[in-house]
């Protein structure tokens, strides 16, 4: 299988990496990419030598090339690079692991060239559902979810699951959720929290962003919104439960009473090489299970006080239309803001509720539109911030 990882210098693009090395006669590197992380991307590309790299500047390019010399891998900068490499005709499978609204572009220029796309991020799905299923049914497109969760419903569900809840007798779609770093924390001390705790994650290693947004929860909002499009599961039938030993990563409640779970260990190695072998299996690297360990499985419900990105999510979700763009583009602005201390942590899901009661609802019949509700969110927030910030 020849491979493009987008984003392969985040946590999700190296996890892949190292499962792809496992596997040298099972899997091939055509390009890989990275934002600004050149040094990272140079030691890649001298590991698994891709056809193409790819860097967000021309700067950036010119630094790269500059350390790969002799090796014959390609530079590429920009944009629209991205989306070559997602689409070339030689790759079969694409790992969208680019963060954020940025990874958007690339992510549909797979589903449009009938790619075997390992869907990282979530922003495909949360700011463009319709457009990008769309694409994937036009296309032919094979879709496989490597969020944990929705990994987790995939294995859970029905072999032959075709998107029809009731006919597949499936009642409910359970996501779960560790609480992230402030689960138990007192509400008074919330006021003050650092972006140091916030990106502190007792479970999972990830990105700044996505951690914030795991404290938030809004990373689970996030989530509910990709189930929706994933699953064609309406709000009403997915539900958030708070699980912090995050060794149940979702479950599926089935109309005969059984409910079916996906355990392992929190490593996202996991989802990741059940969706490059997908419909087989192959070693990850990662350790079996210790139920004896484990020893004990707690569950809670979000507390609405606590957690209020969450609400608005499924608020989004339910207004349809520009609303769920809205969100994600008023969230990375939030995020981007108190990871800058520039907004309280608190504040977060005030600046996201602000964008949402001020951009009005329209619908999204295609790319354009989607990105013209991104802006309109991420303006929305940035009037927002003059009220909060600090």
């Amino acid at each position: 299988m020849k491979l493009t990882v987008l984003g392969a210098t985040g946590s999700i693009g190296v996890s892949t990496l190292d499962v792809v090395a496992r596997h040298p006669d099972r899997f091939q590197v055509v390009a890989l990419t990275g934002h600004s992380r050149v040094e990272v991307l140079a030691e890649q590309c001298r590991r698994f030598r891709p056809v193409y790299a790819v860097v967000g500047s021309a700067a950036d390019a010119q630094r790269l090339v500059g350390m790969l010399t002799g090796l014959g891998t390609e530079v590429l900068h920009g944009a629209e690079a991205l989306s070559q490499v997602a689409s070339l005709p030689e790759v079969d499978a694409v790992m969208a692991a680019i963060v954020g609204a940025a990874g958007l572009e690339p992510t549909l220029a797979a589903a449009r060239a009938g790619k075997r796309v390992l869907l990282a991020n979530k922003e495909a799905l949360v700011m463009a559902g319709a457009v990008f299923m769309a694409e994937v049914r036009r296309a032919g497109a094979l879709l496989l979810p490597i969020d944990s969760e929705h990994n987790a419903v995939f294995q859970s569900m029905p072999h032959d699951y075709a998107g029809d809840m009731p006919r597949s007798g499936v009642r409910r779609v359970l996501l779960t959720a560790s609480g992230g770093p402030f689960r138990t924390a007192s509400l008074d001390m919330l006021t003050t929290v650092t972006p140091e705790q916030a990106v502190a994650h007792p479970k999972w290693s990830m990105g700044r962003k996505i951690s914030v947004d795991s404290a938030t929860m809004m990373n689970k909002g996030l989530e509910v919104i990709e189930a929706h499009w994933l699953f064609n599961a309406p709000a009403d039938k997915i539900e958030v439960v708070i699980h912090p030993q995050s060794v149940i990563h979702s479950l599926v409640d089935y109309e005969d009473g059984s409910v079916l779970a996906q355990l392992g260990n929190p490593d996202m190695r996991t989802p990741i090489a059940h969706a490059l072998a997908w419909p087989g299996r192959i070693d990850s690297g990662v350790a079996s299970l210790d139920l004896f360990a484990v020893a004990q499985l707690n569950f809670e419900r979000p507390d609405p006080v606590r957690f209020p990105c969450l609400d608005l999510a499924y608020r989004a979700l339910r207004a349809e239309g520009n609303a769920a763009a809205v969100l994600n583009a008023a969230n990375e602005v939030a995020v981007a803001a108190f990871l800058d201390r520039r907004l309280p942590f608190l504040r977060i899901a005030d600046v996201i509720a602000a964008a949402l009661d001020a951009v009005p609802h329209a619908a999204l019949p295609d790319l354009a539109a989607v990105l013209e509700a991104d802006r309109c969110g991420r303006e929305a927030a940035m009037r927002a911030l003059a009220r909060y910030t600090t």
